[in-house]
This record gives structure tokens, sequence and C-alpha cells, in this order.
């Protein structure tokens, strides 16, 4: 368990000022959490969302802005009429698309990388390479830029591997074949288009261990670890049936104490900004690292280029007053003259409420109705609702809602969390009633 603390930056000397308009882009749970936890921050007076969802209008010190995530000249216009001092981007597609170069490039700060830096999401084939030329733990790799060079790759190894398509696939990209054949299937579904733009791919070794993820906040020279988390993609509870953006997840994971997140900076994220600023990448935003714990040391699943989710909606409770102060440091490239970001010495839990039907086809337009005020130690985040004419809440994406507790203890983080899911009701609601599972006392 990570003990009470203040992470400590470097001495200040001018100590940048906090950021008191605040521009949050990105329309889900994530969004939802950031968008609460900048405006509890100190200094900062309103925060915008755009676009937000139906649970946006009822964050306090918020308003919602029907602009879309990829329309940069609304967004650019919205930092200039709002006087803006710092855009937080929260989903990659934006980033890859170069919306954090275009607002910095008219003078505004920006949390999140550029499209340089966004190739650790945006290409595995970008991101190993910068892997191996690190010397960053990882599982050996084959990349394919056509079926047949793919399918040579797989039958010369005669084994199952991970198939990972190139680009963006909105986290539905990624086979861990069990056989042969399903590799060849996930190959054959990925060169038939179905995750868009032009085919390509990178084959992996199978490694084994637990999962957990790390986040660095980065000013392009420095960092800031937060606590470690853990999230749970499967359906079904027991971790099995298909893979999902994520069902839940907890944080601190005591899978990682502190000498254990030291070690993933050492190995992992120091490296990793070494190779970035090697190839003139000054990287202002978060670097998620997903590790696998095994046997001979962590290793890097995957990089993505922002804060995972739910995640997010976990760690976001834990910060302290100063979260918009560190963002605005990170975002100017001053993190050694932030403010010591505190993170709270508490256990946070995070249950998923989805829709009916998924990860596959679900049913949208469920009205929501909820008596959960968000609180000290009980937050309802939505993610994928949105509100009708007259102003109800209704079912609107696959994971509809975060229900997120804090408590001393995992148990009864855990037990609150999932008393907050029966103050909820909409049809088809479902949840998996094993989150945490491996820490909560059996």
């Amino acid at each position: 368990m990570i003990t009470e603390r203040t992470t400590r930056l470097l001495p200040s000397m001018t100590a940048p000022a906090a950021p008191q308009h605040v521009l949050v882009v990105g329309g889900g749970g994530r969004e939802n959490a950031l968008a609460w936890a900048l405006a509890r921050s100190a200094g900062v007076k309103q925060v915008w969302v755009a676009p937000g969802n139906g649970g946006t209008a009822e964050l306090e010190g918020c308003i919602q802005l029907a602009i879309s995530e990829g329309d940069q000249d609304a967004l650019l216009k919205t930092c200039q009429d709002e006087t803006i001092d710092l855009v937080v981007v929260g989903p990659e597609a934006p980033l890859a698309a170069g919306l954090g170069d275009r607002l910095r490039q008219a003078g505004f700060a920006v949390f999140g990388p550029g499209a340089d830096g966004a190739q650790l999401e945006a290409s595995k084939q970008w991101a190993k390479a910068l892997m191996v030329e690190a010397g960053i733990p990882t599982a050996g790799y084959w990349k394919a830029n056509s079926k047949e060079e793919a399918l040579r790759a797989l039958d010369a190894q005669g084994k199952p591997l991970v198939v990972k398509a190139d680009g963006l696939a909105a986290g539905k990209g990624v086979t861990v074949a069990e056989s042969v054949d399903e590799a060849r299937a996930a190959i054959e579904e990925i060169f038939a288009g179905r995750f868009g733009g032009e085919a390509s791919l990178v084959l992996e070794e199978r490694t084994h261990g637990p999962e957990v993820s790390v986040f660095a906040l980065s000013d392009g020279e420095r960092m800031v670890l937060l606590p470690p988390a853990q999230d749970h993609k499967r359906i079904g509870e027991g971790d099995v049936g298909p893979n999902t953006g994520g069902m839940g997840a907890y944080a601190p994971a005591p899978l990682l104490d502190q000498a254990g997140l030291e070690e993933v900076k050492r190995l992992v994220l120091d490296p990793t900004l070494a190779a970035l600023q090697a190839r003139g990448i000054s990287y202002r935003g978060v670097i998620y690292a997903g590790l696998m714990l095994t046997e001979t040391g962590p290793s890097v699943i995957e990089f993505n280029c922002r804060f995972g989710d739910p995640e997010c909606e976990t760690l976001m409770p834990l910060m302290g007053p100063e979260f918009a102060a560190v963002l605005m440091a990170c975002a100017t490239g001053q993190l050694e003259t932030a403010p010591s970001l505190t993170i709270h010495d508490q256990c946070s839990a995070c249950v998923i409420a989805a829709a009916q039907g998924y990860p596959g086809e679900i049913r949208k337009g469920d009205p929501i109705s909820s008596s959960v005020e968000n609180g000290a130690d009980l937050q309802l985040f939505h993610a994928g609702t949105r509100r009708d004419e007259a102003g109800v809440c209704h079912t609107n994406g696959g994971r509809v809602l975060a229900m997120v507790a804090q408590a001393s203890d995992f148990d009864a983080a855990f037990a609150k969390a999932y008393e907050g899911l029966q103050q909820v009701h909409f049809e088809g609601m479902t949840y998996r009633r094993d989150i945490g599972h491996q820490v909560r006392s059996h």
C-alpha cells in the first residue's frame, strides 16, 4: 500500500500561476472525472467541457459546450473567446490528430502531447521501435505491413502470438490468441479493414503475469508519478468473456509498492522520456504505461498518450487541490516550479454500470434515475449519457456510468461503491459484482 505522502518535485523558485479558466476536451467518463477534479482545484474559477455528456452540467463549476472533440477551429475559438488558461485533452484521437499542436501554436497551454508524442499510442510499430531503441523491457515483436508478411511471421513462429492493429482502434484492435488459427483470424480481420486506415500490425510474444497501469505527468523533461491502478477488462465475473474498455478499477494497486513504482520509473518511464527527447519530442502530458509484472520484472504491454478509463475515474478523487497547477506546470514545461501534489491516503474503487448487450450491440435511450450526489468519498461520473430537450438523462453508450468510492481499505471502498449503485437505475443496467476481487476479502 502506498502510504500517505505528498509527491515532492524539485524546489520551487517561481511557482506558475494556477489556471483560472480550464477547457477539458472529450465526452466520456474520463473527461467527466477530470472536469470534476479540476473544478475542485485551488485557483480554478471555471471549467468548460467539450462536448461533455449528460452529467457535465451537473458538475459544479462546469459549463458544457456542444463542440466535437475533433472540431479544432471551434475549440481554438473557444480558447480565444473564454480566455482559456489551460486545455486538458482527454481522448487519444484529437491528440493524434494534432489538436495540441494547433492550440500551442496559437499560444495556449495544453496538457496533452503533440501528434509526434501521441505516436506512443497511435502507432504500435513506432512505440515498439522506441522501446527497443531505449532498452525498455517489452515482449519480442514482428511488424507487418501486409497480410502475407504477417502470416509468414506467424508461420515462422509456429505458436500463438498477440496480434495488435498498428493504429488507434478504440481499444478493440488487440487479440491475445490462444491458438495459431485464432492469431491467423485476427490478422485476416485487421487486413480486411475492420479498424480503418491503411492496415498494418504488430505481432508479439505472449507474456504472463498480473497487469497494472502506471501514469506519469510529464513536462517534457521531468515527471511526477501517480498511484498505480488496476482495471478489469473482461465483461464477466471471474474475468471471463469478451474484453471491454474496462468494467472497473481500483487504486493504489498493491501490486506495486513505492519501491516497485520507483523500479518502473527507472526501467520504463525515465528511458521513455529520454528516448522522446532524443527524437526532439517535448512530451507534455500523460505517459500511461500498461505493464505486465512477469517473473523477470515489469514488461511494457502498451503505452497510451492519455489517462486510462476507468483508471482516471478511480484516481481523480485521490488528487489534492494542487492538481490543476501541476497540469499547468506540465503544459508550460515548468514542472520544477510546481507545487507539491498531494495524494490522499485512501483506497479508491470504481465500478462501471454498462448498457445491456455491452460490449456487443447495446440498447440506448433508456432514462436514468439516480439519487447519488457527488461528495468527498462517493462520486458518480457519467460516461455514455445524454440529456434530451426536457433535461432528462438517458443512456447513450456502452459504458454508461462510473460509481467511485473511497475509504481507508478496499473492502469498505467497494462496499460503498456497490451501495451507491443501488441508488441508480436504468433498464438493462449491467455491472460486475466482483470488481477488485484481487484485493477484497473473501
